[in-house]
């Protein structure tokens, strides 16, 4: 019923083959189920007939739906962060709709609540900014299968006007990005949502694309791999530290190789050197650059700023 109340509410004509296809129910089933969303208060209309179907009442004011214990809290701990993000839009939309979850809560699930947030502690860094409704906007076109126009900032700050079939929207630490086929390109990419400036719908239904991955996320890390072999500039520190512990500050986005139980050689290519540095400061140990010359200066003019006036 959940299944079929998100493709309803996409207020778009559904004919019962087609719900009943998405949902790979019969079409018995499916005329149950909307009369049991009848009679908790939605209005779907009915048309009869071969051409008949379904449709949400355009502007209807819809009923809330019933949540469980769990899904609750986790709404609840969602829009706190939410409300804590430095996302436009969804800051202060989380703040009013936590507010209204939290005034029907039972105590017991408001001490839960609480509990997780008192007790847990959030990252050091938070993302770029991002906008609630071109987010909002990109989730339905994933969900609806609906190509949509883009126009997108690349790193070199170049725009240009993009027609995609949306996939899936992943976050990753603190970004978030949309997997998609590319019309204009004629291959899958990936777009951080943060550079993407508009967001247009054209109506126009796509049928999904097998994706050359095992899923988005994996899809997702392929990129960013690919990405970061080609950056432009190569690293190569010798740190004074066993090589697990180097391997877990740099994780993915460099390649340590042992020198002994005391010392590695850490490789990574970046396109800027704040994250070398970000490394290099969270293993906390004696290193020496290798190459290239340019990071040792970036070393020196970053501990010069970190230490201030005498």
């Amino acid at each position: 019923m959940l299944r079929l109340l998100s493709l309803l509410q996409t207020h778009r004509f559904w004919t019962g083959p087609e719900l009943a296809e998405r949902l790979a129910v019969s079409e018995r089933t499916l005329r149950r189920d909307v009369d049991r969303l009848r009679d908790l208060g939605y209005p779907v209309d009915a048309t009869r007939g071969v051409a008949g179907g379904y449709q949400l009442q355009a502007g209807a004011s819809l009923p809330p739906l019933l949540l469980g214990d769990d899904e609750a809290v986790a709404i609840a701990v969602g829009l706190r962060s939410s409300a804590s993000a430095q996302s436009p839009g969804l800051d202060e939309a989380s703040v009013r709709a936590l507010s209204k979850i939290v005034q029907v809560m039972p105590p017991r699930l408001r001490r839960r609540v609480k509990a997780i947030q008192d007790f847990a502690v959030p990252g050091p860094f938070s993302g770029p900014t991002l906008d609630a409704e071109l987010l909002a906007t990109l989730a339905q076109a994933c969900r609806d299968d609906e190509r949509i126009e883009i126009v997108y900032r690349r790193r070199d700050a170049e725009r240009s006007r993009r027609t995609i079939e949306p996939h899936r929207l992943v976050s990753r630490r603190t970004r978030w990005y949309l997997i998609a086929y590319d019309l204009t390109r004629g291959d899958w990419r990936t777009f951080r949502v943060d550079r993407i400036g508009e967001a247009r719908a054209t109506g126009a239904r796509f049928r999904q694309r097998d994706l050359p991955a095992e899923d988005a996320a994996a899809y997702l890390e392929s990129s960013i791999a690919s990405a970061a072999e080609a950056a432009s500039t190569r690293v190569e520190v010798i740190v004074e530290a066993p090589a697990g512990q180097v391997g877990a500050a740099v994780r993915w986005w460099g390649e340590v190789e042992p020198e002994g139980d005391e010392r590695c050689r850490l490789r990574m290519r970046v396109d800027t050197f704040d994250w070398v540095v970000y490394v290099l400061a969270a293993v906390g140990a004696p290193f020496e650059v290798v190459t290239p010359g340019a990071l040792r200066d970036h070393l020196r003019e970053t501990a010069a700023l970190l230490a201030g006036p005498a």
